[in-house]
């Protein structure tokens, strides 16, 4: 199999709706900070909060872009965000299809 070593990440951002989750998949991509937002509604979470245990009824994203754009799409997200600690987080991904990742390059800000 044909794959490449890469610096591009995939980032998971947790929103309270599939609403807000497309709000900002929309700035990202219109940004040019993400090649693509997949989301993902309908994921329950279990966290402490402020010392409790919280349930709630959550849209999970998953954006693919470059590592080096990640500080401005945190802000980004920040930005346009409903909690007060959102959870944004880098994955990086080490390797992939040569062709995907250079879609992600041809889509992103350089």
């Amino acid at each position: 199999m044909n794959c490449a070593v890469s610096d591009h990440a995939a980032c998971l951002i947790t929103t309270p709706s599939k609403e807000m989750a497309e709000k900002i998949a929309a700035a990202l991509v219109d940004q040019r900070l993400a090649a693509c937002c997949a989301i993902i509604p309908g994921i329950t979470s279990i966290y402490t909060w402020e010392g409790k245990t919280e349930k709630a009824e959550e849209t999970q994203m998953i954006v693919k872009t470059r590592s080096e754009l990640f500080p401005q799409l945190m802000a980004v997200v920040k930005s346009l965000h409903s909690y007060q600690v959102p959870e944004v987080i880098m994955l990086p991904i080490t390797a992939g299809l040569p062709a995907y990742l250079d879609w992600i390059d041809a889509t992103v800000k350089k």
